[in-house]
């Protein structure tokens, strides 16, 4: 069942959208050689809960026998994917850190990531994350009433693959409002014109997660983190995407974790 929202609750969830852009532009600076993934998450613990929010994916529930995550941010360093449990283990420099931070604040959720680059990283490395980037804005673009969901997987697709990398299956983008994950899936890869169509008022986490090398990933044994079965570095950029007046508006705001980051580099 895909519920599409209201200008109203689009309103609210901006508002949830950009509490999760302020926590991960707050900690952006701090994403540096030493400092320790804990260490970030504590802080944007703090810092969600000051400022009316509550942390999304501490407590999440795990599948089976798995517990539930026990953080804040799910923080994935270098061949992680996504959903890497933040440890004592310090930021090193040349590392990337895929960070994914949801909240819920007036009941509704805002949920994004942004990979960062830890100190000096490789060329190549830059080149994965920029493509990552580019691949999701290029989602975001055919995210317009009457278009379908397999436009937005089939342009991320197209683009990523265009520069050789893999785009991981097992993981998809989805759905947004009143519960963290909702229909529809968006998958990062698919055909034009397949899928769901895409209607004024519906709210997705577009989430491209893309690998440098081959498509394949495996679970780790804390039956949470996800990591490239061939090692490479992985990539993972998401905003939250409303459809308002036919065509897509991004909720969640990089301006903000750039603005930042450009301070620091300054």
């Amino acid at each position: 069942m895909i519920y599409l929202k209201t200008r109203e609750e689009i309103e609210i969830m901006r508002e949830s959208a950009l509490l999760v852009s302020r926590t991960l532009a707050m900690i952006a600076p701090l994403v540096r050689p030493g400092v320790t993934p804990l260490h970030l998450d504590k802080l944007a613990e703090e810092f969600i809960r000051d400022n009316g929010g509550v942390p999304a994916f501490k407590g999440y529930k795990g599948h089976g026998n798995v517990p539930n995550f026990p953080a804040t941010l799910c923080i994935s360093i270098n061949e992680a994917v996504v959903h890497g449990i933040p440890t004592n283990k310090p930021l090193k420099e040349g590392d990337i850190a895929s960070i994914d931070c949801g909240v819920k604040k007036n009941g509704f959720y805002g949920d994004h990531a942004y990979t960062f680059a830890v100190g000096q990283i490789k060329p190549e490395v830059q080149k994965l994350l920029d493509v990552t980037k580019e691949s999701l804005y290029k989602g975001i673009e055919q995210m317009i009433s009457g278009n379908r969901i397999g436009d937005i997987s089939a342009a991320i697709q197209k683009h990523a693959e265009a520069h050789g990398y893999g785009i991981v299956r097992e993981l998809i983008g989805h759905g947004l409002g009143k519960h963290l994950h909702e229909d529809p899936e968006v998958p990062n890869y698919g055909k034009p014109g397949d899928g769901p169509k895409i209607k004024e008022g519906m709210v997705l986490a577009i989430e491209p997660m893309i690998n440098m090398g081959k498509k394949n990933v495996k679970s780790l044994p804390d039956g949470w983190t996800i990591v490239t079965q061939d090692g490479l570095p992985s990539a993972h950029f998401e905003h939250d995407v409303a459809v308002v007046d036919g065509k897509p508006e991004i909720l969640s705001n990089y301006e903000l974790i750039e603005q930042a980051l450009a301070l620091v580099n300054f």
